[in-house]
Order: structure tokens, then sequence, then C-alpha cells
């Protein structure tokens, strides 16, 4: 209970089960998700709530539903003591610009899970822990390959690094004008107006050569107060 209580402390008021779009305790499997890795990647799932990313080359694993900002999705996550501490990773309202509608899920379409792979997209992306565990970067894909940082999204400091077997809980916010931002544990890390909004797009979560449980998944319509009319 005493989980439960500290998650619901941390989540802003706001999110409510009347604007809650989609959650996944992840009992039911994979049914929502779609992976991008090879054969080193796995998904494992039990009769406890959650979801286990293993991998060592690189695995993405999406979220089915397209999302419209404005949105908010959240969840809980542990980068696991027994495996590499590092790149606990995501990307959000991401497309393929190169597909129609930009449509990630095109059937001949078929990506490794190799980081590269996803330069062409259009994406926000938060690197948490990348470098073995020695940067936090947020990055705007601007779908030409580049990947563009500003200095005040290059984040070094003990603060913003991953401690192995913590749950964080983590907020991604994309406003329909253009307002994104990454929460870890009810503190803003990056808050940025994006001059052009990405503003449909999928989530994923993202990570090379770690151990990751994930629980307590949702995506709720709107975004916080803070995000809201800047």
């Amino acid at each position: 209970m005493g989980k439960w209580l500290l998650w619901l402390a941390l989540l802003p008021g706001w999110l409510r089960a009347d604007n809650l779009l989609f959650s996944d305790d992840f009992r039911h499997g994979s049914t929502q998700w779609r992976t991008e890795g090879n054969a080193s990647a796995i998904l494992m799932f039990g009769d406890e709530p959650g979801m286990k990313i293993d991998n060592k080359l690189g695995i993405t694993v999406w979220f089915r539903e397209r999302l419209a900002a404005p949105v908010t999705i959240s969840y809980t996550a542990r980068i696991l003591s027994t495996g590499r501490v590092s790149d606990l990773n995501c990307f959000w309202m991401a497309t393929d610009p190169a597909q129609p509608d930009g449509n990630l899920f095109v059937p001949h379409v078929v990506r490794s899970g190799e980081f590269a792979v996803y330069d062409t997209l259009r994406t926000y992306y938060v690197g948490y822990g990348g470098n073995n565990n020695t940067t936090t970067r947020f990055r705007r894909y601007d779908g030409t390959g580049a990947r563009p940082l500003l200095p005040q999204h290059d984040l070094s400091a003990p603060k913003f690094l991953l401690v192995p077997d913590h749950a964080y809980h983590i907020t991604l916010v994309a406003g329909a004008d253009g307002h994104v931002q990454f929460i870890r544990d009810g503190e803003v890390v990056f808050d940025w107006l994006d001059p052009q909004p990405l503003r449909s797009g999928w989530f994923g979560f993202r990570s090379v050569d770690s151990q990751i449980e994930i629980t307590d998944f949702q995506v709720h319509a709107g975004v916080p107060a803070s995000a809201a009319g800047r």
C-alpha cells in the first residue's frame, strides 16, 4: 500500500480517471506494445503487474496507439542493478516523415533496434543516464538525421543521473502549443517551448544493454497547469 500512496502523491492532481485515455498494468502481456530489436531483446511478464525489458544491443518498445497533443504520458521505471546501469530512455510524439501520415508501423519497414535507425524520425527524445550513466539529454529530432542538442539540455550533474533500483516516476508532456516537459519524481528536468510543435505521434521506451522494470503506465488527455497557457 505504501508504494501506491507514494505514486498517488507524486501525480499531479489533474490526472483523474475521467481524462485517462490508456493504461496498462502488463498483466495481459505485450498486446499494446510493438518491439524492435534483435534476438537479445526480450520482454518479460509475470503474475505481478509490470513489464521487464532486457537487451544487449538495443531495443525500442512502442506503444501501439498514436497519441495527439495535448497529452501526458506517465509511468514508473527502475534500472536494475543486475544489469548495466544506463539508458532509461524514451521517445514521444514520434513519426516517420518518409511514410504516409508519418506512420511508424508500415509493414515493409523493419527496424533492427540499433539506435542510429531512429535518427530520421521526428520525435522528442530523452536519454536519461546515457553514455554509461554520464549524461542526461533532451533532443528534438527534426527528421533530417540531425540530432540537435541545446546546451541547457545536456546535463551531467549527479542528481540527473541514474541510481540503480530506484523507482523513477516519469511524466512526459506534449502540449498543443508546443510546450514539452520531462518530469522525474515530480521535478521538471526539461521544459521547452517548441516553435514547430510535434502534435501527434507514438511513444516508445528505449534502451541498450540494460534491464528495466516498467509499471503504472498511463496516458491522459491534457497537460499539467504548469505546461498550459505558457
